[in-house]
């Protein structure tokens, strides 16, 4: 796993001509060469700060959406409850691309083809996310949402005061995990972003890959551009990420 991310940034840095000849551990020349051909030649910028919006806007979304379903499904006492968590449970084992056509023809339905919300729609509907979220509020003690019922709070006054600063490591998984997958998602934002300027970093990428000949330098340059930012955020939360994990029961 360390060495083709350490071959990604030797390459990056490399002499253009470097690549074709011989696959080196250490470069030969450390240049810039390649981030400089690859912001003059693509809006990098433009498709970074696209990539930025969709996935905090899909983050937020997504995670309340997660906690918000989790804590109704661990806490709350409603018809129907069992049978629709073992529905939503189930659409977990259902390939992304089985229901590529019928997602789009809802999505095109709704207006929202060509349009960022196209993607942030679809994203925030985090199943896997209300599964966590589920699991990880089993363990809170119903003493404690009982004994704030006592004392007069009401049901959202129970959720904001008493549940959410119990969910931190909850709240840091699934952030970390929307990140990263939102960051790197690559086939729904091709199908549904046809105007050029409204691409993300992973739909940029394909631009460098020629037909007939790859520039493998510059691609990896903005590879590394791509990937740099979830390296630096899961090492700065890695270990709320791994306390996260380990309270939720996946450990």
């Amino acid at each position: 796993m360390v060495f083709p991310l350490w071959v990604m940034v030797v390459t990056a840095f490399a002499d253009r001509g470097t690549f074709p000849r011989s696959l080196k551990v250490w470069p030969e020349s450390v240049t810039l060469d390649n981030f400089r051909r690859v912001f003059a030649a693509w809006p990098v910028g433009t498709w970074f700060v696209n990539s930025l919006t969709v996935t905090l806007i899909t983050t937020v979304l997504g995670v309340t959406v997660s906690v918000v379903g989790g804590y109704a499904f661990a806490k709350l006492r409603w018809r129907g409850r069992t049978p629709l968590f073992w529905l939503l449970l189930a659409t977990l084992m259902i390939p992304t691309q089985a229901i590529l056509v019928p997602q789009f023809r809802l999505v095109n339905g709704l207006g929202l083809v060509g349009t960022f919300w196209a993607v942030i729609v679809p994203g925030a509907a985090a199943t896997f996310g209300i599964f966590l979220a589920r699991q990880f509020m089993l363990a809170v003690p119903s003493e404690l949402l009982e004994a704030a019922r006592l004392d007069g709070a009401g049901p959202g006054r129970v959720f904001v005061s008493v549940v959410l600063p119990l969910c931190r490591p909850l709240l840091a998984v699934l952030v970390l995990l929307s990140l990263m997958y939102q960051w790197n998602d690559f086939l729904w934002p091709l199908v549904v972003l046809r105007d050029p300027a409204l691409y993300t970093l992973p739909i940029g990428l394909q631009f460098l890959q020629g037909q007939y000949s790859t520039d493998h330098p510059a691609l990896m340059a903005m590879t590394l551009l791509s990937v740099t930012p979830l390296v630096l955020l899961f090492l700065l939360f890695q270990r709320w990420f791994v306390q996260g994990l380990a309270t939720t029961g996946l450990r």
